[in-house]
């Protein structure tokens, strides 16, 4: 009973339009109330006791992607994107493609990785005579891979609810976000073809190894966080402070693009995007304890144990949930209120909690382009001055190379343990 309260209360308050932060903790206290024998006044200890130590990677890396993302490290990847592909039928969807791949692995987020790619090449892609729905379609997906390609604070959020390696985590999305974003490059350069572009003059060898100087210190910072990652000099979390003052350095002294009076502006947001993911992992943390102590994950595993269910069976209804969930919910919420719920059944399964992470993480991948709730359509509207439902049409085509990749993902756990794997032997 209490349960089916817990459920009704959360998704009658998201339907009424109330933030997921206050829905989390409104249905999970006005249960507790209500219909358990749960302590009120351990709420507050349950919040702070759930707040692990390596969630503190979060904000350094949100501090990070903002000074990167703030500054010309964007226009100068762009240009070292372009250099080598620009010159391919497709060109330059396909260098903004790119080109979100790698601040991808600068910034950890999807809706910056938007914003900062976005912003220089919308227009570049319309003067070349694109259409619209084409470009705004390629960089709005393509930015998505923000939350797949490490550093992500989904991944650092999936890692602590799951309670397994971060870094290992962050080794899992390498293959399969290149695989994605190698998959947007194959569907812009088809789509451009049929489009009616040609081939230009590739850019010289000089050329090309101008734009990587130019763009080199933007591009460090890659090596030195996730190679520092994966070579085992420092943890995550540590990483994330690397991170920080590394973009510090790179943006006030070095490309000098930001000045001290800007600091202000950057750490402000940084901090308002910290606050709000915390506030939300804070009272998920609360509806998480609840569940868990009502052993809701422990009777559904023995439910779907005893009617048979097969591992693939399990991945087909975990992709359906997350699909619908990730619709109308922020990833972060959505992976720690369905982490614990899931987890303990897939594990039971014999599937690893790793892939299961990478898997989980593409869906709300998937989300971020998906109405109403998709941040990044929100992003693309807001720079393109597009409707909603004109940015939602244009990334239709590309939430289909998405799927296909979620469907490989999914059922080739090597896709994403080949890494991991291949750094424990």
């Amino acid at each position: 009973m209490s349960v089916l309260v817990l459920m009704l209360l959360l998704f009658g308050l998201l339907l009424l339009g109330v933030p997921v932060a206050v829905s989390l903790g409104v249905s999970a206290v006005v249960t507790m109330i209500f219909f358990s024998s749960h302590d009120i006044l351990a709420v507050p200890e349950t919040m702070i006791t759930g707040l692990k130590p390596a969630l503190m990677a979060i904000p350094m890396f949100i501090l990070a992607g903002s000074l990167m993302s703030k500054g010309s490290s964007a226009k100068r990847i762009v240009d070292f994107a372009k250099s080598i592909v620009g010159h391919l039928p497709g060109g330059l969807p396909m260098s903004a493609i790119l080109a979100c791949i790698i601040f991808a692995a600068v910034s950890g987020s999807s809706p910056a990785t938007v914003v900062a790619i976005g912003s220089v090449m919308f227009v570049a892609l319309k003067e070349a005579g694109y259409p619209k729905s084409y470009s705004v379609g390629a960089i709005t997906s393509a930015g998505s891979l923000g939350i797949l390609i490490p550093p992500s604070v989904v991944m650092i959020v999936y890692g602590v609810t799951a309670e397994v390696s971060i870094e290992k985590l962050f080794m899992a999305g390498v293959i399969p976000g290149l695989m994605i974003g190698f998959m947007m490059m194959l569907y812009a350069y088809f789509g451009a073809k049929r489009l009616g572009f040609k081939s230009g003059t590739p850019a010289s060898l000089k050329e090309r190894w101008l734009k990587f100087k130019e763009a080199f210190w933007a591009l460090l910072i890659i090596v030195v966080v996730i190679g520092g990652i994966y070579a085992g000099i420092f943890t995550a979390t540590e990483a994330a402070g690397i991170s920080a003052v590394y973009a510090f350095i790179v943006s006030i002294f070095v490309y000098k693009d930001i000045k001290l009076r800007d600091l202000y502006d950057v750490f402000l947001d940084a901090a308002i995007t910290t606050a709000m993911i915390f506030f939300v992992i804070g009272f998920a943390v609360v509806f998480a304890h609840f569940l868990t102590s009502e052993r809701i994950p422990h009777m559904i595993t023995e439910y779907l144990v005893s009617i048979n269910m097969t591992w693939w069976v399990f991945l087909i209804l975990v992709n359906l949930v997350l699909f619908i969930m990730g619709q109308f919910m922020e990833p972060s919420s959505v992976v720690m209120i369905m982490t614990p719920l899931l987890l303990p059944i897939a594990l039971q399964l014999g599937i690893d909690p790793i892939h299961f992470g990478i898997v989980m993480i593409v869906n709300m991948e998937i989300g971020m382009l998906t109405p109403p709730v998709g941040l990044n359509l929100f992003v693309a509207s807001s720079l393109t001055k597009l409707s909603l439902k004109d940015v939602t049409v244009s990334v239709l085509p590309w939430l289909m190379v998405l799927l296909v990749g979620l469907i490989l993902i999914t059922y080739i756990p090597e896709i994403s343990l080949f890494l991991p794997n291949l750094v424990s032997q």
